[in-house]
Order: C-alpha cells, then sequence, then structure tokens
C-alpha cells in the first residue's frame, strides 16, 4: 500500500495470508505461554502479554497520528511494517520443546475432537463465547457506528467510546496482575457477560457519560475473561494438548464473525437499530446464565 501499486486482489490475498498466520500462532502462543512460566506465575504472565498489546490500543491511534502528520501514510505502513519484522525476530531467540507425532493430520484432528468433546466445560464455553461474540460483533461493532451517527455527534462520539473500551482493557490487564481468583472458569463466563453493558446502553439511548461507563467496564470484564480463561486451559490441559483445544476453542470465535454480521444484516431488514442492539444484549446474558448452569464450570478452578 505504502507504494501506491496495491490492488483490492493484492490486499485480499495478504489479508487471507494474515489470517492463515494468526490461525497457526494464536493458539500456539497459549502453549509457549505454559512452556515457559511455572503453573503458579501463568496468570500474571498472561496478563503481562496482553498488556502491550492493551497498551498500544490506546496509545497506537496517538502515535500513528503523529507519524502521519510527520512523515505521511506511507511511513506509518512501513513503520507497522518493520515492527512484525522485529516481533519475529525476537521470537526466534525462544527455545522451546517440540512434541514429535507420528499420526497422520486426520489422525490428530481426530484425536483432537475427541478430547474436546470430552471435556464438558471446553465445548460449553466456546458454544456460549460463540454466541457472545457474535452479539458483541453485530450489537457494538457493526451497528454501534451506526448509532453514533444517527444518534449522537458521529465520530466524535464512537471515538471516545473506543478509546474507553481500549482504556478499560488496560484496565483489566492491571487487576489480573493483583487478582488471583480462584474459580478461574466461572469467573472469565461472568466477566465476559460484561459485553453486554455498550449494546444496552446504546440500545436503550443513555446520554454519553453512561455509554462510556459501559464501555470500560466491558473491557476490564473482557480482559479479566481473556486472561482467566487462558490460564484454565493452560493449567487444564495437558501440553501436548493444548494447541489442539486452543484451535477448535478459536473456530468458535472464528464463526460467530460472519455469523455476526449475517444475522444483524437480515435483522436490521425486520427491527430498528436499537431494538437489535438489545437483542444482542440479551443474547451475551441469555448465553452466560445457560453457561453458568454447567456444573463443569465450577470445577475448573485454579491449581
Amino acid at each position: 500500500m505504502a507504494t501506491h501499486h496495491a490492488t483490492t486482489a493484492s490486499i485480499a490475498a495478504c489479508g487471507f495470508a494474515s489470517g492463515v498466520a494468526v490461525a497457526f500462532t494464536a493458539p500456539a502462543a497459549i502453549g509457549v505461554v505454559g512452556q515457559l512460566v511455572a503453573a503458579e506465575h501463568l496468570q500474571q504472565a498472561n496478563a503481562l502479554v496482553r498488556l502491550p498489546n492493551n497498551a498500544v490500543k490506546v496509545l497506537g491511534p496517538v502515535v500513528g497520528g503523529l507519524i502521519v502528520a510527520v512523515g505521511g501514510p506511507a511511513w506509518a505502513l512501513s513503520w507497522d511494517a518493520l515492527t512484525f519484522l522485529i516481533a519475529a525476530l525476537l521470537l526466534l531467540g525462544l527455545r522451546l520443546s517440540t512434541p514429535v507425532t507420528t499420526g497422520s493430520a486426520l489422525a490428530d484432528l481426530r484425536a483432537g475432537w475427541s478430547g474436546f468433546r470430552s471435556r464438558t466445560w471446553l465445548w460449553t464455553y466456546t458454544a456460549a463465547g460463540t454466541v457472545v461474540v457474535a452479539a458483541w460483533l453485530a450489537g457494538f461493532q457493526l451497528l454501534g457506528p451506526v448509532i453514533a451517527a444517527e444518534h449522537y455527534s458521529g465520530a466524535r462520539f464512537w471515538g471516545l467510546v473506543q478509546g474507553t473500551f481500549a482504556f478499560g482493557l488496560l484496565a483489566g490487564t492491571v487487576v489480573c496482575l493483583r487478582w488471583k481468583p480462584h474459580r478461574l472458569l466461572a469467573v472469565a463466563v461472568i466477566t465476559g457477560s460484561g459485553l453486554c453493558l455498550p449494546p444496552a446502553a446504546l440500545g436503550m439511548g443513555l446520554d454519553l457519560p453512561w455509554v462510556l461507563l459501559s464501555a470500560v467496564l466491558a473491557g476490564v470484564g473482557l480482559d479479566v475473561a481473556i486472561v482467566a480463561w487462558t490460564t484454565a486451559l493452560q493449567q487444564h490441559v495437558p501440553q501436548e494438548e493444548l494447541g489442539r483445544m486452543s484451535s477448535f476453542n478459536g473456530v468458535g470465535e472464528r464463526i460467530a464473525i460472519p455469523l455476526g454480521y449475517l444475522v444483524t444484516a437480515l435483522a436490521a431488514h425486520a427491527w430498528a437499530d436499537r431494538t437489535v442492539l438489545l437483542v444482542c444484549a440479551g443474547a451475551i446474558v441469555a448465553a452466560t446464565v445457560l453457561n453458568l448452569c454447567v456444573r463443569d464450570v465450577y470445577r475448573v478452578n485454579r491449581v
């Protein structure tokens, strides 16, 4: 893009390659942390891994804007690409033990599915998470800007909401560095339900301070949920199965993206946008309540 020779096809190809890379690296990263850190320090390690990621969400737009203002968009894109190269070089310094598999890819897939299906807490959390992520993407990411443009001050309002949500994520990371809950999975389920707050606030047409409060609470809850869930997964799944279980869990989130957008597009023809937002908030609450009815959720605790 920086060379001004990018086409729709080339950008789509790069996006596809990036998506494939993320599909490989995200599950592997969970296993890597488990190899590098002792079990009693996993939660703090997971929080520290997310700390720079969340800090960038707060500071990134400011730094990016300064780079664009000083050097132009090409310099900003070049710097972005360079940071990926630096990160790759840093990862080369890791020395990890890689399990050797002798079976075929199909056999590994069957073994992974068997392990995933046998853990009730894992597949029920994944199923509930699919609903939560789909409702969140549909209610907040898709309809949020529409509501901001039609009923609030547009881009200024939405920028404040997004910035507040990013600040909440950063605050949630700080919470995880200090708080060590015993019931890891139950905490992940409950705090993740905070994502219902921004869609509900926008759907009810609340004033800006209340919408910002809902966004920061959702950010805090989401980051606590991610850290607690990752720690539970690392402590209750053997190292040799961790990548596969994480991959199956990630499939639910990937399915939620097109599912949420498709359902929203269909519902928008029948209901008002604010009604759809309230339905999305209700779906998040319903999925949370159903997941809390699973007894295995309260058995996945801190080791």
